[in-house]
């Protein structure tokens, strides 16, 4: 009966685990979504960017795909949780460009422009929990 129950525990993530399994959850989605629908990433580009808005794309989603990745193998989650906040970082200024993007719009509607802002302050947790990963790990 014991065996039964620590067969269970050892089946359910570690509360430690759980900071990077959730960055990996996102990753990968997004990772995928870069390659299902690369026109929406494309446009949030910024143009000051010099090259094709696609090799941006490309290249972010394979970094998303690989660190999600890395989250999940408990021998390279540490340096997945320390890429994952910079990933972070460096991904700010398209959070930006699209904000600004949408706020200029006609097409786009109130109800988005607010999400589009809202989504600005939401990288902040997403560092934390990248640093929470990488300390745990």
């Amino acid at each position: 009966m014991q065996a039964v129950g620590m067969q269970q525990e050892s089946q359910t993530p570690r509360q430690s685990q759980r900071p990077a399994l959730r960055l990996a959850t996102i990753l990968l989605g997004s990772g995928t979504m870069h390659f299902a629908k690369p026109e929406f990433f494309d446009n949030l580009v910024p143009t000051q960017l010099p090259g094709d808005a696609r090799t941006y794309t490309n290249v972010s989603g394979v970094a998303e795909l690989a660190i999600g990745t890395a989250l999940l193998v408990p021998r390279t989650r540490r340096l997945g949780g320390g890429l994952a906040a910079l990933l972070f970082v460096a991904v700010f200024p398209a959070n930006i460009n699209m904000a600004v993007d949408w706020l200029r719009s006609s097409k786009t509607t109130n109800a988005q422009k607010a999400l589009a802002l809202l989504r600005l302050p939401l990288q902040i947790p997403l560092i934390t929990e990248s640093l929470k990963a990488r300390r745990r790990a």
